[in-house]
């Protein structure tokens, strides 16, 4: 990371700011909100995908003394400059690239139901370093400048020295890729190692094991301003690379019974009922797992659900759907749209979607360990 830190100056704002990140943002050089968040001595910072089941997320976002509000442009966003909210806000921020920026919307409902709040721009986005999508586009940190400015006073200027590590930010940015401030050891890493896809080294290990969940899952409700019920995993299936080792237990749901089992993870609702008490379940997964697998999770659903319930997980990790996109230099797509892309045969590995998708990143990883031992370089 370019060095800013004596640029920044602290800012104290009366407006709370809650900036949720998109996991893949958190440790990019270039990303603004970790200056934001050095600047801003109340800024609350969230990382993650989902945030329906994070207490401190939700709690930020219900306080009836500063209603939450999102900033983000849409047709019904309520225009900062002609016309700022009376009172005290939770400014909701989100930080990523646009695209991540509507992933976190899609995936959050709590999110949807905030109202929202936009601006336009004075002038065109400083982030010389990262494209925007549309000129009246800013980076996270400009964001706030603007936004801030508009909620405390009506005048961005107030906010400038936000601008200052920024900037300082993106100009040693640009020198490095011009190669005139090129640390020394960035050239020397690019002296020793090839161009090309760096893969985890991680995938040569012996125990690479694919684990998919799913979920009892209800929709948002709009009058509780959150879902009526916590997700909960229902079935959980895992698979060695090697067609030995295969784990399925479905788990009787604990709260009430959604459609989402039975209408999306095409599950029967009457042996889902008979199936394992969560006790059962963990004490058979905690039999199965082993410390030295490396878990193979196609982003963060099946995980989170796990963790959600105290299931005992080894600590490696592989985000399968992460490793494909760096690897392609694309969007990695569904389990179902990457192995048709692929070519890649497959063969259902349990029962209904999540055992369908479970032999589809079966068959992604194989795919993804012959490309590592093939590769000229392993991270």
């Amino acid at each position: 990371m370019a060095c800013y830190c004596a640029h920044v100056s602290p800012i104290p704002t009366r407006t709370r700011v809650v900036v949720l990140q998109h996991p893949r943002e958190r440790h990019k050089a270039i990303g603004t909100a970790r200056i934001a968040a050095l600047c801003l001595p109340g800024l609350e910072l969230a990382v993650g995908v989902e945030f329906e089941q994070d207490a401190r997320v939700r709690r930020l976002l219900s306080d009836p003394q500063a209603p939450a509000v999102l900033l983000y442009p849409s047709a019904d966003a309520r225009d900062l400059r002609k016309d700022p909210p009376p009172g005290p806000v939770t400014l909701v921020v989100l930080d990523g690239t646009w695209n991540q920026a509507k992933s976190l919307l899609r995936d959050n409902p709590a999110l949807q139901a905030l109202p929202r709040v936009a601006f336009t721009p004075d002038a065109p986005s400083e982030y010389r370093i990262r494209r925007e999508p549309r000129e009246d586009y800013v980076s996270t940190i400009e964001a706030l400048v603007h936004a801030l400015g508009l909620l405390e006073g009506g005048d961005p200027a107030r906010f400038q020295a936000l601008m200052a590590p920024f900037r300082a930010m993106v100009d040693l940015q640009v020198r490095y890729a011009a190669g005139d401030a090129e640390p020394r050891w960035r050239r020397r890493r690019q002296t020793l190692e090839p161009a090309g896809s760096r893969l985890p080294r991680a995938l040569l290990e012996p125990r690479l094991l694919c684990v998919v969940g799913e979920a009892n899952a209800w929709p948002y409700d709009r009058a509780l301003a959150a879902p009526p019920h916590p997700h909960e995993l229902v079935q959980c299936l895992a698979a060695g690379l090697d067609g030995e080792r295969v784990f399925e237990r479905l788990i009787a749901p604990r709260l009430p019974l959604s459609r989402s089992p039975m209408e999306h993870a095409l599950l029967d609702e009457a042996e889902l009922m008979r199936g394992d008490s969560l006790v059962q379940a963990r004490s058979v997964w905690a039999s199965f797992v082993r410390p030295e697998d490396v878990l193979c999770v196609w982003g963060h659903h099946a995980l989170g659900l796990m963790q959600r319930d105290a299931m005992v997980l080894p600590e490696r990790r592989i985000d399968v759907r992460e490793v494909a996109r760096d690897h392609l230099k694309s969007r990695a797509g569904t389990p179902e749209q990457l192995v048709e892309r692929l070519g890649l045969a497959w063969q259902p590995i349990g029962r209904g979607r999540g055992g369908r998708r479970l032999g589809m990143l079966v068959a992604i990883c194989r795919w993804l360990v012959e490309e590592a031992k093939r590769a000229p370089e392993i991270g």
